[in-house]
């Protein structure tokens, strides 16, 4: 369908690939992964044209429609959501006008060459509308954009009314309402809460075209992929499976290649002392000769460097008292107009227990993070009674986290200023265990992506000596491998935790309790989070 032939691609000095050859199959579902800046959305833009290879070619047949979702989002204003997204739906709105004329034309009195011109024009234009869904449009619009987060009430709403993260939902709606042959998708899942992902999830599944998508959610790509192209070391490497197949194939075939490398030395070492040895010898010459021709043609095998991973000793936190959090009819209420007040939740009753490692979920609005406000001490409530426990000390990571930072800083000039008491060694060491290796920790915190931002934060709470960890979507911007560096901290922390995540993987490795928000009432399950996932399916 998408054939890359030898496709090599640079920019200045440095490759992105060289020599890269894959096809993406009809109706074909396949994970795109590999670190920043290896060329994964360059992959997506040799694709649909944007850009050329500068050697080899990109063949894509003439009559295919791509559908392209990246994070780069055009200005949307003027029309409402859904006329928006209708209006992404291509030629239909124009094919939907024709048809009306060509209908008007059958009543009037035409010849029969004119007539039958008509019905043909027509006969192709309705078999085209039909095809491309336009018969059932507004109602493909309107469960794209509900499955994607939009209540009814803001179907009809103009889109300039949206902050940037609805705009990129709106956005994906536009992609997703074109049904196209191959759809390709630059981390779809960011922005959406876990009840859109798991309906994206559904969507993708049903569709009959074919996928190329990075994601930065394991259990996502996990659930939808059969194979997976791996961007990194100047080559495009295909793997067969899902990210887990590809994980531990990848560790296979690198532990291979480390063999075959370890026996190519020991073969070249005994070469060349032969040749040492024996370079002096008119008898040997010959032989000589021979084995450094030998050497000459033989292609090195290069094992890629791969990210050190560096252990971090967090620091052991007080004990904190048996009764963490304890709170009794929580009710809140947000004064919106004069006289009107819309109802948050009301007589939320429980008790944080120490160890727990607390799920807080439920839909797009339901409270989850005015609860974790008011459990930090950030938010009153309207009405009940909240008491920290004796001895807890609190670490809280929000998305206004990343607002504390300090823009003029470099990483760990922020870092250390957060602990002064310490060495550099033991910051860079920190900042280490959080993927920041190097040169990096020299960049300015103004210059870095939402994703290394949120890196920085989280390495300075994990290590302060807190014991009630208070997360809300830490793993929002992150990519796989910072997500896992994440959860192995989380995992060993010898505290109590609380998080709202949309990662399932995340969830499933660290929870034990759940608090589900639903309909402004709070269900408290004990157990896993697959075993609440069985107990809300049934």
């Amino acid at each position: 369908m998408i054939h890359f032939s030898n496709v090599s691609k640079h920019y200045g000095n440095k490759s992105l690939y060289s020599k890269a050859s894959f096809q993406l199959n009809p109706g074909e579902k396949v994970g795109l992964v590999g670190p920043n800046g290896a060329g994964k959305t360059t992959i997506f833009r040799l694709m649909v044209g944007e850009e050329l290879p500068d050697e080899g070619q990109v063949v894509r047949p003439d009559k295919l429609t791509v559908g392209y979702f990246s994070q780069n989002i055009e200005e949307m204003k003027g029309r409402t959501v859904i006329d928006e997204v209708k209006a992404a739906a291509g030629n239909l709105s124009e094919i939907e006008l024709r048809l009306a004329e060509l209908e008007g034309k059958m009543c009037e009195p035409l010849s029969d060459d004119e007539m039958a011109q008509v019905l043909d024009e027509y006969g192709h234009l309705q078999s085209e509308f039909e095809a491309k869904g336009g018969y059932d449009l507004s109602a493909r619009a309107a469960e794209i954009v509900t499955g994607l987060g939009f209540h009814p009430d803001f179907h009809h709403r103009p889109t300039e009314s949206f902050s940037g993260g609805w705009k990129m939902r709106i956005a994906l709606a536009k992609i997703l309402i074109l049904n196209p042959d191959v759809l390709l998708m630059d981390e779809p899942t960011n922005h959406l809460d876990l009840e859109s992902i798991e309906w994206l999830e559904a969507w993708i599944q049903q569709f009959k075209g074919s996928v190329l998508m990075t994601s930065h959610d394991r259990d996502f790509m996990n659930r939808i992929v059969s194979k997976v192209l791996e961007v990194a070391h100047q080559a495009v490497t295909v793997y067969g499976g899902n990210y887990d197949f590809y994980e531990a194939e990848r560790e296979v075939r690198r532990t291979q290649l480390i063999a075959a490398a370890k026996r190519q030395e020991d073969m070249l070492a005994k070469e060349e002392e032969f040749i040492a040895r024996f370079a002096a010898r008119a008898s040997h010459a010959a032989q000589v000769q021979s084995r450094v021709k030998k050497l000459e043609k033989i292609e090195r095998i290069e094992v890629p460097q791969e990210e050190r991973s560096i252990q971090f000793e967090w620091p052991e936190p007080p004990r904190s008292g048996e009764e963490v959090f304890k709170f009794e009819d929580l009710t809140k209420y947000y004064q919106i107009d004069e006289g009107k007040d819309l109802k948050v939740f009301e007589n939320l009753t429980g008790l944080v227990k120490r160890l727990d490692r607390i799920a807080v979920t439920g839909v797009n609005g339901a409270g989850k993070s005015t609860f974790l406000k008011i459990v930090t001490g950030t938010l009153e409530p309207t009405s009940g009674t909240y008491k920290l426990g004796a001895g807890v000390e609190l670490g809280y990571f929000s998305q206004n986290s990343l607002d504390v930072l300090d823009q003029k800083n470099t990483i760990v000039e922020e870092v250390h200023g957060r602990f002064p008491t310490q060495t550099l060694g033991y910051i860079r060491n920190l900042l280490g265990a959080f993927k920041f290796s190097g040169d990096e920790v020299e960049k300015k915190i103004s210059v870095l992506s939402g994703g290394e931002k949120s890196r920085v934060v989280l390495a300075t709470i994990l290590a302060q000596p807190v014991n009630f960890l208070v997360l809300d979507e830490p793993t929002n911007h992150l990519d796989i491998q910072s997500r896992e560096v994440l959860l192995e901290a989380v995992k060993i922390f010898p505290g109590t935790v609380m998080v709202v995540s949309h990662d399932r993987h995340f969830l499933r490795n660290v929870t034990n309790r759940v608090f589900h928000l639903d309909h402004q009432e709070l269900h408290i399950y004990d157990g896993t989070w697959d075993e609440y996932l069985s107990r809300i399916s049934h």
